[in-house]
């Protein structure tokens, strides 16, 4: 029997509201394609701010909401466009934006509403239905599957996933292998030197035995309260390494966005992560960036005014990230709502004006050549794209 993620998490960890957002529960999956052009998405588990990630200082309602979130320790963000402005846990990110390799879209959810529940809200986001109450489409599969079934030339090992826990975003019809470290790999150093030796002259064998003791140790470093220490190097490092071979395709998942406390010390842990993952796979990558795109997203944004804990609640709206190489960057795309009270959805959330899988349609469409008809039909059932917001270029 296959467990679900919901029934895996709930039945393997005791975190409570945590538990969708564990990042020990880190999964990469690849699949190969024909062509050069190459995508990686990210799954921030834990419902991401947007708000205090890229923050519409030139809101004048912002302030008011947020007195503690925008002071002190959490104070210093860096301006993007006169409007926006980037947390500073982000800092590191400044040359891609710059250099037009960095973009966000703002005000943007899936179609989920209301009950704001972490589970639901992340199945939906990686099955692509669009379905308010997070009922998911018929084969109840990943959009990153669906995508695959269109996508031409492809053979049997299209996917190929490492990592505790399966991510629907690529579960369904099209065959992928799993491969995963379920125990930690606690050996000494003389062990190690042994292991090594013993694979030296295997470089399939060598190469996986190196990759699960990093990923074991990373695992036990996160365990221990490690934050950017975790796993998510190893993962970046991995799957930069695949997408210079055959893999065209690669995604995974980092845990610890939801901020219902201190979130400045939260969030900012969180953030280094991204940038370290999304620096990694620039660096390992090399001149293939330039034909890569990394989004970024989340299962929905978090309340607009703080709590008394300084952190944030559940919401609806959020932000997508998008970097790499192969985007006409430099963009802070939204359709601005505002923040006044009566402006936000339900008077407590940032009200959403955009579809973020219209966003991640677009992506595909130009990095993949994909008609918006077969996505429309297929990869995000129903959803109406409409004009290029010139994500990628030429």
């Amino acid at each position: 029997m296959t467990l679900s993620r919901r029934k895996f998490i709930a039945q393997s960890v005791a975190l409570g509201c945590s538990a969708a957002a564990s990042p020990l529960l880190t999964p990469v999956t690849f699949a190969s394609t024909p062509g050069e052009n190459r995508l990686v998405v990210i799954i921030l588990r834990g419902a991401m701010d947007g708000l205090d990630v890229v923050q519409p200082y030139g809101d004048p309602n912002l302030a008011q909401w947020r007195p503690n979130l925008l002071a002190g320790e959490a104070a210093g963000s860096i301006d993007l466009d006169g409007f926006y402005s980037l947390n500073k846990g982000l800092a590191d990110l400044m040359p891609l934006w710059r250099a037009g390799e960095l973009s966000f879209a703002h005000a943007v959810s899936t179609p989920y509403r209301d009950k704001r529940s972490h589970f639901d809200g992340q199945d939906l986001l990686e099955n692509g239905g669009g379905n308010a109450d997070a009922s998911l489409t018929a084969g109840e599969d990943g959009w990153l599957n669906r995508l695959l079934s269109l996508l031409p030339d492809t053979h049997v090992e299209t996917a190929f996933a490492v990592g505790r826990q399966r991510l629907l975003l690529l579960e369904g019809a099209q065959d992928h292998s799993i491969w995963s470290p379920e125990s930690a790999l606690n050996l000494s150093p003389q062990a190690e030197l042994l292991l090594n030796r013993i694979y030296a002259s295997d470089a399939l064998f060598a190469e996986t035995a190196q990759m699960a003791m990093e990923l074991s140790k990373s695992n036990e470093v996160m365990a221990m309260g490690g934050g950017r220490s975790g796993p998510t190097k190893a993962l970046a490092q991995f799957a930069a390494e695949k997408l210079n071979e055959q893999s065209r395709i690669a995604a995974f998942s980092i845990g610890g966005w939801d901020t219902h406390a201190n979130q400045s010390r939260g969030l900012g842990n969180a953030l280094g992560q991204l940038s370290e993952a999304i620096l990694t796979l620039k660096s390992g990558l090399g001149n293939n960036w330039q034909q890569t795109t990394v989004m970024a997203i989340t299962e929905f944004g978090r309340t607009v005014a703080e709590n008394g804990s300084q952190g944030t609640d559940h919401g609806t709206g959020g932000l997508m990230i998008m970097a790499g190489g192969a985007l006409k960057g430099r963009k802070v795309m939204s359709d601005w709502p505002g923040l006044d009270e009566f402006d936000l959805y339900q008077n407590r959330d940032l009200m959403p004006t955009s579809d973020v899988r219209r966003y991640a349609g677009w992506v595909l469409r130009d990095m993949f050549g994909m008609p918006l008809s077969d996505l429309g039909n297929v990869v995000f059932p129903g959803v109406d794209f409409g004009d290029s917001p010139g994500i990628i270029a030429g």
